[in-house]
């Protein structure tokens, strides 16, 4: 039965995930390194450490919920990346899994570049310094001025979606007097085994143009037609939480034989390819995620092979990791309130945050973990449900997890991997205040994006 047909009654939603772990873990105050970020440990006292930092400091200084972002770590993961693929391929960080001005500049210290897909992403990117030759522009809907502005920043990529924005750039390009570098982002036909609504290399949704009935030839032909774009390549992208690279290696063999296809019809070798991003991260024990090196090597292997094949030099690469980098990076720090048990259920631990500062539990069925972080416990494991306090009954952080049966109101929880798409996702629902984004490093935290107040909603409300 699917959770979204649970049978009415006093068991309503009592599913547990098809293959989940019925049995709870050894040890309950074990830190599983794989959804944590490198620097987090328990302390001599029991209390989580990140950065050298204890929890319960950050949450007296700065409230909770917060979420807590590991420098050290993030800044190790963009240097794995970028090491990885080395100076022959470019890696491009995926601004919408989290983007503030302390990201962009730890982007550019450590040699990574930025794709952004809206106007805000771009100028955060832009006041933060990042150089616009590292950026990328993504989106399916960029309007005239968003093309304008991305010109006038000298934008290094802008990758086209549709005929329409193939016709709008290149009159903006041309009114402003630049040849604008671009890629065609094209449907492959390959379809990543994840959520339906974070797939995207399938034909029936808004990205791209589709390599079956010659769109995407259609779309080089209409682009090399244009004296002020310089069509660089072609860009694809299968899906989102992927954790092997079979997917890649279909999607590249259909994208170099349009490779080939555009030397056959145009007599030229377009020099660049880009297989975006998509890579999954840890976010429960059971997740196996590859390491930077094992992808890199294993996509530059598969474009090389299949350009062998097709005869063609091998283009310069490029991927798109965003989650990749920043997901593991940060954990959500909340204050235990209410504790209900349904005797032979559950037991309903509420929160001081909610579906207002994650929304992936309700809108993808995302799975978490959660541990007891202000102290540890012998106490027995509880089957727990964690739950925000929106005025909502699907407002769950984590749908199925143990914790202490000792947990009391007060004790400091934490959500670890919610670095990516968490405070990019985040509402004001029930007119909650969004959470500050905190960087640790060397036993210190510093507010990167503050804490919203209710003056900053009121300023809004104009009435």
């Amino acid at each position: 039965m699917s959770r979204s047909a649970h049978p009415a009654g006093p068991r309503h939603g009592d599913v547990l995930p098809e293959g989940h772990y019925l049995a709870p873990p050894a040890d309950l105050n074990a830190l599983d390194p794989k959804v944590w970020s490198s620097t987090v440990a328990r302390g001599a006292d029991g209390a989580v450490t990140v950065g050298g930092l204890d929890v319960k400091a950050i949450a007296a200084e700065h409230g909770t919920p917060a979420y807590v972002m590991d420098e050290a770590d993030f800044r190790e993961r963009a240097r794995a990346w970028r090491d990885a693929f080395g100076p022959g391929a470019d890696v491009y960080y995926a601004g919408k899994a989290f983007l503030s001005k302390a990201i962009v500049r730890w982007l550019h210290e450590e040699g990574l570049n930025l794709d952004v897909c809206s106007p805000g992403e771009l100028a955060v990117a832009l006041a933060a310094g990042m150089p616009g030759e590292r950026i990328a522009l993504h989106g399916n809907n960029k309007t005239v001025e968003e093309l304008e502005q991305a010109l006038k920043a000298g934008i290094g990529h802008v990758v086209l979606d549709s005929f329409q924005e193939i016709e709008r750039l290149a009159a903006v390009a041309e009114r402003l007097g630049v040849r604008q570098p671009v890629l065609i982002r094209v449907t492959v036909g390959v379809e990543a085994h994840t959520h339906e609504f974070i797939a995207t290399a399938h034909e029936d949704q808004k990205f791209g143009l589709s390599l079956n009935g010659g769109r995407a030839a259609e779309a080089v032909r209409r682009t090399l037609a244009h004296p002020s774009l310089e069509l660089r390549g072609i860009h694809s992208h299968i899906g989102s939480q992927i954790f092997d690279t079979a997917g890649f290696e279909v999607a590249a063999r259909r994208v170099v034989g349009l490779l080939a296809e555009v030397r056959d019809e145009h007599g030229v070798e377009l020099p660049e390819i880009d297989l975006g991003g998509g890579l999954g991260i840890a976010y429960t024990s059971e997740d196996d995620p590859r390491t930077p090196a094992e992808i890199a090597a294993s996509l530059a292997d598969i474009v090389r092979r299949e350009c062998a094949a097709a005869g063609l030099t091998a283009p310069r690469l490029s991927v798109e990791p965003g989650r990749a980098i920043v997901g593991p990076t940060a954990f959500t720090l909340y204050r235990v309130g209410t504790i209900k048990p349904l005797d032979g259920l559950r037991t309903y631990v509420s929160v001081d945050g909610g579906m207002s500062d994650n929304i992936r539990t309700a809108l993808y069925d995302a799975e978490y973990s959660v541990a007891l972080v202000s102290r540890t416990s012998e106490a027995a494991p509880m089957l727990v449900r964690v739950v925000g306090k929106h005025c909502e009954s699907g407002d769950i952080v984590v749908r199925d997890a143990f914790l202490p049966a000792d947990l009391a109101d007060g004790d400091l929880i934490a959500v670890p991997a919610t670095g990516a798409y968490c405070r990019s996702m985040a509402s004001n629902y029930n007119h909650a205040l969004k959470p500050p984004v905190l960087a640790v490093r060397d036993g210190s935290a510093r507010v990167i994006v503050r804490r919203e107040t209710e003056e900053d909603l009121l300023r809004l409300d104009i009435g």
